[in-house]
Protein backbone atom coordinates (compact mmCIF):
# COMPACT_ATOMS: atom_id res chain seq x y z
CA UNK A 1 0.00 0.00 0.00
CA UNK A 2 1.18 3.57 -0.58
CA UNK A 3 3.68 5.74 1.15
CA UNK A 4 2.43 9.27 1.87
CA UNK A 5 5.22 11.78 2.43
CA UNK A 6 4.18 14.95 4.26
CA UNK A 7 6.40 17.96 3.72
CA UNK A 8 6.30 21.64 4.55
CA UNK A 9 7.99 24.48 6.39
CA UNK A 10 8.73 24.03 10.09
CA UNK A 11 5.71 24.90 12.28
CA UNK A 12 3.38 24.91 9.25
CA UNK A 13 0.87 22.44 10.73
CA UNK A 14 2.23 19.17 9.31
CA UNK A 15 1.59 17.10 12.45
CA UNK A 16 -1.99 18.39 12.69
CA UNK A 17 -2.69 17.49 9.07
CA UNK A 18 -1.00 14.11 9.55
CA UNK A 19 -3.35 13.28 12.42
CA UNK A 20 -6.34 14.41 10.35
CA UNK A 21 -5.19 12.26 7.45
CA UNK A 22 -4.67 9.31 9.77
CA UNK A 23 -8.22 9.65 11.12
CA UNK A 24 -9.66 9.96 7.60
CA UNK A 25 -7.82 6.92 6.27
CA UNK A 26 -8.80 4.96 9.35
CA UNK A 27 -12.46 5.65 8.62
CA UNK A 28 -12.08 4.72 4.93
CA UNK A 29 -10.39 1.44 5.85
CA UNK A 30 -13.22 0.70 8.30
CA UNK A 31 -15.77 1.37 5.53
CA UNK A 32 -14.09 -1.00 3.07
CA UNK A 33 -13.80 -3.66 5.78
CA UNK A 34 -17.49 -3.34 6.74
CA UNK A 35 -18.54 -3.58 3.08
CA UNK A 36 -16.55 -6.77 2.48
CA UNK A 37 -17.25 -8.29 5.94
CA UNK A 38 -13.71 -9.58 6.22
CA UNK A 39 -10.43 -8.77 7.89
CA UNK A 40 -9.06 -5.25 7.23
CA UNK A 41 -7.58 -4.99 3.77
CA UNK A 42 -5.06 -2.36 4.81
CA UNK A 43 -3.00 -1.53 7.88
CA UNK A 44 -2.25 2.06 8.84
CA UNK A 45 1.02 3.46 10.24
CA UNK A 46 1.98 6.99 11.28
CA UNK A 47 5.73 7.59 11.50
CA UNK A 48 7.21 10.89 12.67
CA UNK A 49 10.04 12.37 14.70
CA UNK A 50 7.84 12.05 17.78
CA UNK A 51 7.14 8.33 17.28
CA UNK A 52 10.89 7.72 16.82
CA UNK A 53 11.84 9.97 19.79
CA UNK A 54 13.91 12.28 17.57
CA UNK A 55 14.58 15.68 19.08
CA UNK A 56 14.32 18.80 16.95
CA UNK A 57 17.80 19.80 18.03
CA UNK A 58 19.26 17.28 15.54
CA UNK A 59 18.40 19.72 12.75
CA UNK A 60 20.20 22.61 14.46
CA UNK A 61 23.34 23.56 12.50
CA UNK A 62 23.87 26.97 14.06
CA UNK A 63 27.51 28.17 13.79
CA UNK A 64 27.50 29.33 17.41
CA UNK A 65 26.59 25.81 18.60
CA UNK A 66 28.54 23.53 16.29
CA UNK A 67 32.05 23.78 14.80
CA UNK A 68 32.46 23.88 11.03
CA UNK A 69 33.56 20.24 10.60
CA UNK A 70 30.56 18.97 12.57
CA UNK A 71 28.12 21.12 10.60
CA UNK A 72 29.57 19.90 7.29
CA UNK A 73 29.25 16.24 8.31
CA UNK A 74 25.72 16.79 9.66
CA UNK A 75 25.90 13.43 11.43
CA UNK A 76 22.98 13.97 13.81
CA UNK A 77 20.53 14.73 11.02
CA UNK A 78 21.78 11.79 8.96
CA UNK A 79 21.23 9.48 11.92
CA UNK A 80 17.70 10.85 12.33
CA UNK A 81 16.90 10.21 8.66
CA UNK A 82 18.35 6.72 8.94
CA UNK A 83 16.01 5.98 11.86
CA UNK A 84 13.01 7.24 9.90
CA UNK A 85 14.05 5.31 6.81
CA UNK A 86 14.42 2.11 8.79
CA UNK A 87 11.00 2.58 10.40
CA UNK A 88 9.37 3.12 7.00
CA UNK A 89 11.14 0.18 5.40
CA UNK A 90 10.10 -2.19 8.19
CA UNK A 91 6.37 -1.66 7.67
CA UNK A 92 6.11 -0.71 3.99
CA UNK A 93 4.32 -3.43 2.03
CA UNK A 94 1.37 -3.80 -0.38
CA UNK A 95 -0.96 -4.10 2.63
CA UNK A 96 0.31 -1.13 4.64
CA UNK A 97 -0.44 2.58 4.35
CA UNK A 98 2.50 4.54 5.75
CA UNK A 99 2.19 8.24 6.61
CA UNK A 100 5.61 9.83 7.07
CA UNK A 101 5.20 13.08 9.01
CA UNK A 102 8.27 15.29 9.08
CA UNK A 103 10.13 18.12 7.44
CA UNK A 104 11.18 15.97 4.45
CA UNK A 105 12.65 19.15 3.00
CA UNK A 106 15.46 17.57 0.94
CA UNK A 107 14.46 16.44 -2.54
CA UNK A 108 17.17 13.75 -2.50
CA UNK A 109 15.58 12.31 0.64
CA UNK A 110 12.15 12.29 -1.00
CA UNK A 111 13.67 10.56 -4.03
CA UNK A 112 15.16 7.86 -1.80
CA UNK A 113 11.74 7.21 -0.27
CA UNK A 114 10.14 7.16 -3.73
CA UNK A 115 12.63 4.51 -4.89
CA UNK A 116 11.97 2.38 -1.81
CA UNK A 117 8.22 2.49 -2.42
CA UNK A 118 8.69 1.67 -6.10
CA UNK A 119 10.94 -1.24 -5.23
CA UNK A 120 8.13 -2.58 -3.04
CA UNK A 121 5.71 -2.21 -5.99
CA UNK A 122 3.55 0.23 -4.07
CA UNK A 123 2.63 3.83 -5.03
CA UNK A 124 3.76 6.96 -3.23
CA UNK A 125 2.51 10.53 -3.01
CA UNK A 126 3.59 13.84 -1.51
CA UNK A 127 1.29 15.99 0.61
CA UNK A 128 2.62 19.53 0.92
CA UNK A 129 1.36 21.66 3.80
CA UNK A 130 1.38 25.25 2.55
CA UNK A 131 2.01 28.07 4.98
CA UNK A 132 3.59 31.50 4.76
CA UNK A 133 6.94 32.05 6.41
CA UNK A 134 5.49 34.79 8.64
CA UNK A 135 2.74 32.50 9.89
CA UNK A 136 5.16 29.66 10.63
CA UNK A 137 7.42 32.11 12.43
CA UNK A 138 4.54 33.29 14.62
CA UNK A 139 3.77 29.72 15.62
CA UNK A 140 7.39 29.03 16.49
CA UNK A 141 7.65 32.24 18.52
CA UNK A 142 4.48 31.29 20.40
CA UNK A 143 5.94 27.90 21.26
CA UNK A 144 9.19 29.55 22.39
CA UNK A 145 7.20 31.90 24.63
CA UNK A 146 5.23 28.99 26.06
CA UNK A 147 8.39 27.04 26.83
CA UNK A 148 9.98 30.07 28.46
CA UNK A 149 6.93 30.64 30.63
CA UNK A 150 6.84 26.96 31.62
CA UNK A 151 10.49 27.04 32.60
CA UNK A 152 9.98 30.18 34.67
CA UNK A 153 7.04 28.61 36.49
CA UNK A 154 9.04 25.45 37.16
CA UNK A 155 11.99 27.42 38.52
CA UNK A 156 9.77 29.57 40.76
CA UNK A 157 8.08 26.47 42.18
CA UNK A 158 11.45 24.91 42.85
CA UNK A 159 12.57 27.81 45.01
CA UNK A 160 12.21 27.73 48.78
CA UNK A 161 8.64 28.41 49.87
CA UNK A 162 8.27 31.66 51.93
CA UNK A 163 6.90 31.66 55.46
CA UNK A 164 3.08 31.53 55.60
CA UNK A 165 1.45 34.97 55.75
CA UNK A 166 -1.63 35.94 57.70
CA UNK A 167 -4.87 35.24 55.88
CA UNK A 168 -5.63 38.93 55.35
CA UNK A 169 -2.26 39.61 53.74
CA UNK A 170 -2.54 36.50 51.58
CA UNK A 171 -5.88 37.65 50.16
CA UNK A 172 -4.45 41.07 49.38
CA UNK A 173 -1.48 39.61 47.54
CA UNK A 174 -3.55 37.25 45.38
CA UNK A 175 -4.17 38.27 41.78
CA UNK A 176 -6.31 36.49 39.22
CA UNK A 177 -3.63 36.27 36.51
CA UNK A 178 0.09 36.92 36.72
CA UNK A 179 0.70 36.25 33.02
CA UNK A 180 1.64 39.26 30.97
CA UNK A 181 -0.97 40.32 28.36
CA UNK A 182 1.54 40.22 25.52
CA UNK A 183 2.39 36.59 26.39
CA UNK A 184 -1.28 35.62 26.22
CA UNK A 185 -1.62 37.25 22.79
CA UNK A 186 1.47 35.48 21.49
CA UNK A 187 0.36 32.05 22.66
CA UNK A 188 -3.25 32.48 21.51
CA UNK A 189 -2.23 31.31 18.02
CA UNK A 190 -1.59 27.81 19.41
CA UNK A 191 -4.36 25.25 19.74
CA UNK A 192 -5.18 23.78 23.13
CA UNK A 193 -3.80 20.33 22.24
CA UNK A 194 -0.56 21.70 20.76
CA UNK A 195 2.34 20.08 22.61
CA UNK A 196 5.05 20.34 19.92
CA UNK A 197 8.46 21.61 20.87
CA UNK A 198 9.74 24.83 19.25
CA UNK A 199 12.83 25.33 17.13
CA UNK A 200 15.50 27.76 18.22
CA UNK A 201 15.40 30.99 16.22
CA UNK A 202 18.63 30.28 14.37
CA UNK A 203 17.57 26.69 13.65
CA UNK A 204 14.19 27.87 12.34
CA UNK A 205 15.77 30.40 9.97
CA UNK A 206 18.26 27.79 8.76
CA UNK A 207 15.53 25.24 7.99
CA UNK A 208 13.51 27.87 6.12
CA UNK A 209 16.57 28.65 4.00
CA UNK A 210 17.30 24.96 3.29
CA UNK A 211 13.74 23.94 2.39
CA UNK A 212 13.40 22.56 -1.16
CA UNK A 213 9.89 22.94 -2.53
CA UNK A 214 8.41 19.79 -4.11
CA UNK A 215 8.05 19.94 -7.88
CA UNK A 216 5.10 18.04 -9.43
CA UNK A 217 7.04 17.80 -12.71
CA UNK A 218 9.47 15.33 -11.12
CA UNK A 219 8.38 11.72 -10.72
CA UNK A 220 9.42 11.48 -7.05
CA UNK A 221 7.24 14.46 -6.09
CA UNK A 222 4.27 13.27 -8.13
CA UNK A 223 1.39 13.02 -7.50
CA UNK A 224 1.53 16.16 -5.37
CA UNK A 225 -1.36 17.29 -3.15
CA UNK A 226 -1.47 20.59 -1.28
CA UNK A 227 -3.25 21.82 1.83
CA UNK A 228 -2.80 25.36 3.12
CA UNK A 229 -3.20 26.75 6.62
CA UNK A 230 -6.56 28.38 5.85
CA UNK A 231 -8.22 25.28 4.31
CA UNK A 232 -11.48 24.40 6.09
CA UNK A 233 -12.58 20.83 6.99
CA UNK A 234 -14.56 20.50 3.76
CA UNK A 235 -11.56 21.34 1.57
CA UNK A 236 -9.34 19.09 3.69
CA UNK A 237 -11.71 16.15 3.26
CA UNK A 238 -11.84 16.70 -0.50
CA UNK A 239 -8.03 16.62 -0.72
CA UNK A 240 -7.85 13.46 1.39
CA UNK A 241 -10.51 11.85 -0.80
CA UNK A 242 -8.49 12.57 -3.96
CA UNK A 243 -5.42 11.18 -2.25
CA UNK A 244 -7.28 7.96 -1.42
CA UNK A 245 -8.60 7.57 -4.97
CA UNK A 246 -5.16 7.94 -6.52
CA UNK A 247 -3.36 5.62 -4.13
CA UNK A 248 -6.00 3.04 -3.16
CA UNK A 249 -9.10 3.67 -5.23
CA UNK A 250 -10.11 3.09 -8.82
CA UNK A 251 -7.47 5.52 -10.10
CA UNK A 252 -4.66 3.51 -8.55
CA UNK A 253 -1.87 2.78 -11.04
CA UNK A 254 0.22 -0.36 -11.30
CA UNK A 255 3.76 0.29 -10.04
CA UNK A 256 6.67 -1.55 -11.62
CA UNK A 257 10.15 -1.31 -10.11
CA UNK A 258 13.11 -0.14 -12.18
CA UNK A 259 15.14 -2.89 -13.80
CA UNK A 260 18.20 -1.73 -11.86
CA UNK A 261 16.43 -2.47 -8.55
CA UNK A 262 14.99 -5.86 -9.53
CA UNK A 263 16.83 -8.87 -8.21
CA UNK A 264 18.26 -11.03 -10.98
CA UNK A 265 16.34 -14.12 -11.94
CA UNK A 266 17.65 -17.36 -10.47
CA UNK A 267 18.32 -20.54 -12.40
CA UNK A 268 16.59 -23.65 -10.97
CA UNK A 269 20.03 -24.96 -10.01
CA UNK A 270 21.14 -21.84 -8.16
CA UNK A 271 21.88 -18.17 -8.71
CA UNK A 272 24.40 -16.82 -11.19
CA UNK A 273 27.45 -16.61 -8.92
CA UNK A 274 26.81 -20.11 -7.58
CA UNK A 275 26.61 -21.49 -11.14
CA UNK A 276 29.77 -19.63 -12.13
CA UNK A 277 31.73 -21.13 -9.24
CA UNK A 278 30.29 -24.62 -9.67
CA UNK A 279 30.79 -24.98 -13.41
CA UNK A 280 34.34 -23.61 -13.44
CA UNK A 281 35.27 -25.93 -10.56
CA UNK A 282 33.77 -28.91 -12.41
CA UNK A 283 35.80 -28.14 -15.52
CA UNK A 284 39.02 -27.83 -13.51
CA UNK A 285 38.27 -31.14 -11.79
CA UNK A 286 37.56 -32.84 -15.13
CA UNK A 287 40.86 -31.64 -16.61
CA UNK A 288 42.84 -32.92 -13.62
CA UNK A 289 41.08 -36.32 -13.71
CA UNK A 290 41.82 -36.83 -17.40
CA UNK A 291 45.46 -35.86 -16.93
CA UNK A 292 45.86 -38.28 -14.00
CA UNK A 293 44.23 -41.15 -15.93
CA UNK A 294 46.59 -40.63 -18.89
CA UNK A 295 49.71 -40.65 -16.75
CA UNK A 296 50.46 -36.98 -16.58
CA UNK A 297 48.90 -35.52 -19.73
CA UNK A 298 50.69 -32.90 -21.78
CA UNK A 299 51.84 -33.12 -25.42
CA UNK A 300 48.92 -31.02 -26.65
CA UNK A 301 46.25 -33.36 -25.36
CA UNK A 302 42.62 -32.67 -26.26
CA UNK A 303 39.90 -33.11 -23.64
CA UNK A 304 36.21 -33.37 -24.48
CA UNK A 305 33.77 -31.88 -21.98
CA UNK A 306 29.94 -31.84 -22.12
CA UNK A 307 28.53 -28.43 -22.96
CA UNK A 308 25.57 -28.64 -20.56
CA UNK A 309 26.91 -31.17 -18.09
CA UNK A 310 25.02 -34.16 -19.58
CA UNK A 311 25.43 -36.86 -22.24
CA UNK A 312 25.94 -35.24 -25.64
CA UNK A 313 27.22 -36.12 -29.06
CA UNK A 314 30.92 -35.68 -29.62
CA UNK A 315 30.40 -32.86 -32.12
CA UNK A 316 28.38 -30.94 -29.54
CA UNK A 317 30.96 -31.22 -26.79
CA UNK A 318 33.53 -28.62 -25.79
CA UNK A 319 37.22 -29.16 -26.53
CA UNK A 320 40.05 -28.10 -24.21
CA UNK A 321 43.42 -27.86 -25.98
CA UNK A 322 46.05 -28.51 -23.30
CA UNK A 323 49.59 -27.16 -23.71
CA UNK A 324 52.64 -29.36 -24.17
CA UNK A 325 53.50 -29.16 -20.49
CA UNK A 326 51.30 -30.66 -17.81
CA UNK A 327 48.89 -28.16 -16.27
CA UNK A 328 48.81 -28.39 -12.49
CA UNK A 329 46.10 -27.51 -10.00
CA UNK A 330 47.64 -24.14 -8.92
CA UNK A 331 47.79 -22.95 -12.55
CA UNK A 332 44.24 -24.05 -13.30
CA UNK A 333 42.93 -22.42 -10.13
CA UNK A 334 44.72 -19.18 -11.00
CA UNK A 335 43.08 -19.12 -14.42
CA UNK A 336 39.70 -20.00 -12.89
CA UNK A 337 39.88 -17.15 -10.36
CA UNK A 338 40.80 -14.69 -13.10
CA UNK A 339 37.85 -15.85 -15.22
CA UNK A 340 35.43 -15.58 -12.26
CA UNK A 341 36.67 -12.06 -11.49
CA UNK A 342 36.08 -11.01 -15.09
CA UNK A 343 32.56 -12.48 -15.23
CA UNK A 344 31.29 -11.82 -11.72
CA UNK A 345 28.85 -9.16 -12.97
CA UNK A 346 27.15 -11.62 -15.31
CA UNK A 347 25.32 -8.89 -17.23
CA UNK A 348 22.95 -10.53 -19.69
CA UNK A 349 23.73 -14.13 -18.74
CA UNK A 350 20.92 -14.45 -16.22
CA UNK A 351 18.33 -13.76 -18.94
CA UNK A 352 19.08 -16.92 -20.94
CA UNK A 353 17.48 -19.27 -18.40
CA UNK A 354 18.58 -22.88 -18.66
CA UNK A 355 21.22 -22.01 -21.26
CA UNK A 356 23.22 -20.18 -18.58
CA UNK A 357 25.17 -23.34 -17.68
CA UNK A 358 26.10 -24.04 -21.30
CA UNK A 359 27.22 -20.49 -21.93
CA UNK A 360 29.30 -20.43 -18.76
CA UNK A 361 31.08 -23.66 -19.63
CA UNK A 362 31.67 -22.56 -23.21
CA UNK A 363 33.08 -19.22 -22.10
CA UNK A 364 35.42 -20.79 -19.55
CA UNK A 365 36.71 -23.40 -22.01
CA UNK A 366 37.34 -20.67 -24.60
CA UNK A 367 39.15 -18.62 -21.97
CA UNK A 368 41.38 -21.59 -21.03
CA UNK A 369 42.22 -22.34 -24.68
CA UNK A 370 43.27 -18.72 -25.22
CA UNK A 371 45.45 -18.73 -22.10
CA UNK A 372 47.07 -22.06 -22.95
CA UNK A 373 47.76 -20.88 -26.49
CA UNK A 374 49.48 -17.73 -25.21
CA UNK A 375 51.52 -19.68 -22.66
CA UNK A 376 52.67 -21.99 -25.41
Amino acid sequence: MPLIIITGLPCSGKSTRAKQLHDYLESRIAETTAASSSTPKYRLHLISDQTQSISRTVYDLSPEKLPAHVRSANASEKDARAALYGAVKRVLSPRDIVILDGLNYIKGWRYQLFCEAKNMRTPSAVLQIGCSVDKAKQVNEARLARRKRTEQQASSQGQQQPEPKPEAEEKDSESPDHTKPEENETESILSKDDTSEPYSESNFENLIFRYEEPNPMTRWDSPLFTLIWEDDPHQTTQTFSKLWDVLAGESKKLVRPNLSTVQRDKDPGGDYLYLLERETQNIVKAILEVQNEDGGGGDGQRILLPRNGGDEKEEDQLVVELPAQKVGLPQLQRHRRAFVALNRGGIGLEAVGKLAVGRLRESFVGYLNDVFDKDG
